[in-house]
């Protein structure tokens, strides 16, 4: 494995290591009757109940019996906790097809590897600062370069939040770089307008906006 490939593998395990890999999460126990609550729910949420109904009903008994269990076993989490999990489902849930597929070959690599190395992986990841690791919840390529980007990120209104992920995640390594050195350039106080340019220009112009803001 040369430099490049370990640097990679490397991003690729401190994502699996933020809480990325697949895993078993508890789904929100079904409610046995919809019929007050649906007409009330928006479109997609009550979508999403008669989901959870449709499926709960064509479970085993068995079947019922465990996921009780596993909601049981949600249930009893410190709120800290399911808050954590929550979040790392929805990041996880959020990342592009290929990442989620490069974190899956990575969690099967990880998992691979004997227990002292899983343990010093752990142990490295965990030595870093609280706000690099969920960083790392933006996937391989945004977690490399969450330190860089996140003074542009910091404090995004909940509304632009996807629409500027998606952006950078749209953006080459090399724009990414450039945009770090953009937002290192520009005060607090003018960053929101640095978001909005960067999420109002097309693709195609990219280069060019970096090269005039750059120069400017």
């Amino acid at each position: 494995m040369n430099r490049v490939e370990a640097c990679l593998r490397r991003m690729v395990v401190a994502v699996v290591l933020a809480g990325l890999a697949p895993a078993a999460v508890a789904t929100p126990p079904v409610l046995d009757d919809f019929d007050d609550v649906l007409p009330r729910l928006q479109p997609e949420r009550r979508a999403g109940l008669q989901r959870h109904a449709e499926r709960w009903a064509g479970w085993t008994e068995s079947e019922r019996a465990a996921f009780e269990q596993r909601a049981a076993e949600w249930d009893a989490l410190p709120a800290a906790e399911r808050g954590a999990l929550r979040e790392r489902y929805r990041a996880a849930s959020a990342l592009p097809a290929r990442d989620r597929d490069r974190v899956r070959t990575a969690a099967r690599w990880f998992e691979a590897l004997p227990p002292d190395r899983q343990q010093a992986l752990r142990d490295e990841f965990q030595a870093l600062d609280a706000s690099v690791r969920r960083g790392w919840l933006l996937g391989p390529d945004l977690g490399a370069d969450y330190t860089a980007l996140q003074p542009l990120l910091a404090q995004v209104p909940v509304a632009e939040h996807d629409e500027i992920l998606r952006v950078l995640r749209g953006m080459t390594a090399r724009q990414r770089k450039d945009l770090a050195v953009l937002v290192q350039r520009t005060p607090p106080q003018e960053r929101a307008q640095l978001r909005r340019e960067l999420v109002s220009t097309a693709a195609a112009r990219r280069d060019d906006w970096l090269w005039d803001r750059l120069h400017r």
